[in-house]
């Protein structure tokens, strides 16, 4: 008797822990979404086109300022020069060989490479994404992938870091005026069209233009594939960027191919290069962005050109 009514006692007992951990679980799961949905805006969804709120977008730079990472107080003053040794590097007529193995590493810093932030209650890391700065007429922008800026809306909390490394972002912190992805990515999540341009300001320095303290590389439409190509992202987990080398392959009329395992979330929208400098690729598409073995990016075709345009243009 009183083994049967103990056990019903730690059945019982069982039940109600596990009815109250779901609770937490779902009240976790509401706040997260809540915390989410406080950081979407619909911009102009059918056009692919957000216009950020300035008065926002400086708050997003101070919470990251405010704890998260620091501004060098003596930034290094030759940040675009070494941007630009890293392009004069032509790896197919230097020797280039693939990473062995073909495994991510951690590697050094690059000026005209960063993570993006997002700061807040919206259930992701503090950096959550990579981006890496392309040349424009403007001198202001970014390439990153769609799913990075756009998921159930624009986010509204960006901020990017270029050259970050643990904790300090040597050439500041800079923060969306404008952000553009394909409207068939905002439609349906198309994969093909995983790729978003984002034009940057940084608070505090009027006038400044990022590509005039980074560097900034050069996109190619339509790239020959395959080509000798590397990637570089920051994953989630770690306050350092990290880099693998193999040759990038089609994987279809829409999607860039990278073999190279051990490249975590926190990688998306990291550049693909080739000859140094040549952006033919950002981790994305596919599978939203890959797996433990493979990485992928929308092939950058007229699609993608058209995009840049339309971001450059306005």
């Amino acid at each position: 008797m009183f083994s049967k009514v103990h056990g019903r006692a730690i059945r019982a007992t069982v039940l109600v822990g596990v009815l109250g951990a779901l609770v937490l679980v779902g009240a976790g799961y509401l706040w997260e979404l809540r915390g989410m949905a406080a950081n979407r805006a619909d911009g102009d969804a059918a056009r692919g086109v957000y216009q950020q709120d300035p008065e926002r977008a400086d708050r997003t730079a101070g919470a990251v300022l405010d704890g998260i990472a620091r501004e060098d107080p003596n930034p290094p003053a030759d940040g675009k020069a070494f941007a630009d040794g890293v392009a004069s590097a032509d790896w197919r007529s230097a020797g280039w060989q693939p990473s062995d193995p073909l495994e991510a590493r951690p590697a050094p810093a690059e000026p005209a490479v960063g993570a993006l932030f997002s700061p807040g209650t919206d259930g992701d890391p503090d950096h959550h994404c990579s981006a890496g700065v392309v040349h424009s007429p403007q001198g202001d922008l970014i390439v990153t992938a769609a799913h990075c800026v756009y998921t159930g809306g624009f986010r509204t909390n960006l901020a990017f870091a270029p050259g970050y490394r643990d904790g300090v972002a040597p050439y500041g912190v800079w923060v969306p005026t404008r952000i553009d992805v394909d409207p068939r990515w905002t439609e349906d999540q198309d994969p093909d069209h995983d790729v978003a341009f984002v034009r940057l300001r940084r608070p505090g320095y009027p006038g400044q233009r990022l590509e005039d303290v980074t560097g900034a590389a050069t996109i190619a439409f339509r790239p020959e594939l395959p080509v000798p190509a590397r990637l570089v992202g920051y994953p989630n987990d770690s306050e350092e960027p990290l880099d693998c080398r193999n040759t990038a392959r089609a994987a279809g009329p829409a999607q860039l191919r990278f073999d190279c395992a051990d490249v975590p979330n926190g990688t998306s929208g990291g550049p693909v290069l080739t000859d140094g400098h040549t952006l033919i690729g950002v981790i994305g598409g596919r599978d939203g962005g890959g797996d433990e073995e493979t990485s992928y990016s929308s092939y950058f075709g007229d699609a993608v050109r058209a995009l840049y345009e339309r971001a450059t243009a306005s």
